[in-house]
């Protein structure tokens, strides 16, 4: 019972970052329910959880979307999303995990310090960036982090980086999630209380966090995505 309680905490707290960065809610509750379950149930589970959570943050900001970077790096993102999920049970180990730990934790920094600021993503690029941020969220769960990195090349507005991150990771859930439902149908079925409650709160933290996104100035925003990159860079190495 205490796990849960605690399980539906963070899912909340995920809820809230997730409207403030574009993500985070894999990122989170994907190493916390891996304890309970083992990480291969636990980013099905959650797969399932993140499809909630993006859809009612998608249908808050979607009137903002990028069309032109959702049909390219977006595109991509869920192309190699779907072969990431078709890989998950074969692939997915701590070296990976640890590597798309490294990758946050220099993305967040390079990000927060300005160095990031001299690069723009376009053509091949802007393909090759939205393939490996899918990639990683249909192996181990966890694509937002990449994906938020690559996104700031495209010098978005605010709430245009909140609608396009959140468009493309509703892509990539899409085509990812009914891979693990297929392969993992009883799993998940015996766990279907976990899923729900975190699908209950993290649709609870998205509602606060919508409201707490208006109040956020842009000139800020960059700053404060970066740092929850470079965190959960951290969390996920430790949690690996």
């Amino acid at each position: 019972m205490l796990f849960k309680l605690f399980f539906a905490l963070v899912s909340a707290i995920s809820g809230v970052i997730a409207s403030i960065s574009g993500f985070g809610i894999g990122s989170f509750i994907t190493p916390l329910l891996s304890v309970k379950i083992g990480i291969g149930i636990a980013v099905g589970a959650v797969s399932i959880v993140h499809f909630f959570g993006t859809f009612l943050r998608f249908f808050f900001w979607r009137k903002y979307i990028n069309k032109k970077v959702l049909l390219t790096f977006g595109l991509m993102s869920a192309a190699s999303g779907l072969l990431g999920a078709l890989l998950h049970n074969t692939l997915i180990n701590t070296v990976l995990t640890i590597i798309f730990a490294l990758l946050l934790i220099f993305s967040g920094l390079t990000g927060f310090t300005g160095l990031a600021d001299k690069f723009r993503l376009k053509g091949k690029a802007a393909w090759a960036a939205g393939g490996l941020s899918g990639f990683f969220g249909g192996l181990v769960g966890n694509q937002g982090g990449i994906r938020a990195a690559a996104l700031f090349g495209f010098r978005l507005t605010q709430k245009e980086f909140i609608a396009t991150a959140t468009g493309i990771a509703l892509m990539v859930d899409i085509v990812r999630m009914p891979v693990y439902v297929v392969a993992q149908k009883e799993e998940l079925l015996a766990i279907w209380q976990f899923i729900l409650i975190g699908i209950i709160f993290v649709l609870i933290g998205t509602f606060i966090g919508s409201w707490l996104l208006n109040k956020i100035p842009e000139k800020f925003f960059k700053k404060i995505v970066c740092a929850i990159i470079f965190f959960i860079g951290i969390f996920v190495l430790i949690h690996r």
